[in-house]
């Protein structure tokens, strides 16, 4: 068995308040009294940085290797295994018995976690007693698998958009323009990330873009505008309808209206066109 307490600064290792919540779901929907899990860090490991249900740290900061034990194993095949009786299991290696025992478990079940075919993570529910995990616990566990899946692609998406937003855009029309459709992107995602931090880095990269569209000057002094107005100019300033914007900000097409003609009166306009510009000149759009 081995236990490292670091990631090593590996981009994967992020994303612990998301495996938290998958494994909470999986606890929550499938029954299972313990759940655990982690991500993907250097190649080939997986470390399990998250328990709920646990009456010990004897998993925390264990290190799986591809293959080994049954989460290695299903990381490796990219599908869902379940055992009866962990330590008596003819199907898997032992490598991690000393850990599961510690910790009391005997049925264990573990199902990767895949994001563009790639294994990112493991996550496993598990029992204290040996009885066969049925279709419930299975299916409930891939659902949870799934959800964190989605999540992991949200902040792929968010340091995508990162990247691009930390480039100088210069004086080219073009670049300015990819600047502005990230900012754009980056306030719609921040509402949808559930990493604090990660959100928190988001929305002051959107600050840092707004302000790089009035070079010299920074944020002018001038109207304040709540960030939910300015997330909805945001969406109109890249194109996009009241309908599209309702749908990437996870709004009612009303409340944009009602968004668009609030931030229209604080910065004394009458069109979208003229509050695009007027937020543009006051440094709260780039």
């Amino acid at each position: 068995m081995r236990v490292e307490s670091e990631c090593g600064g590996s981009p994967e290792c992020g994303g612990s308040v998301d495996v938290r919540a998958a494994l909470l779901r999986l606890r929550r929907t499938s029954g299972l009294p313990v759940a655990f899990g982690g991500l993907r860090y250097g190649t080939g490991r997986y470390r399990i940085s998250e328990l709920t249900g646990t009456r010990s740290a004897a998993l925390h900061g264990l290190a799986i290797r591809h293959g080994n034990g049954l989460g290695g194993k299903a990381a490796l095949l990219t599908r869902p295994f379940a055992v009866t009786d962990y330590h008596s299991s003819a199907v898997i290696s032992h490598e991690y018995d000393a850990a599961v025992a510690a910790e009391g478990l005997r049925s264990v079940l573990a199902v990767p976690v895949v994001v563009r075919r790639r294994v990112r993570g493991v996550l496993y529910g598990a029992m204290r007693h040996p009885v066969q995990l049925g279709d419930r616990s299975l299916s409930a566990a891939m659902e949870a698998a799934r959800e964190l899946e989605h999540a992991l692609l949200l902040q792929d998406e968010a340091q995508r958009l990162l990247s691009v937003a930390r480039q100088p855009a210069g004086a080219d029309p073009a670049v300015w323009e990819e600047v502005r459709e990230a900012h754009s992107d980056l306030r719609a995602l921040a509402q949808r990330i559930a990493d604090p931090a990660l959100r928190h880095e988001m929305l002051a990269a959107c600050g840092r873009l707004a302000a790089a569209s009035a070079p010299g000057r920074g944020r002018r002094a001038g109207p304040v505008l709540a960030p939910r107005e300015v997330d909805v100019l945001a969406c109109v300033a890249s194109g996009a309808t009241n309908a599209v914007a309702a749908e990437r900000l996870g709004l009612r097409p009303e409340t944009v209206k009602s968004y668009l003609r609030s931030s229209m009166r604080k910065l004394g306009v009458h069109s979208r066109l003229q509050a695009v510009v007027a937020a543009r000149r006051a440094g709260l759009l780039p």
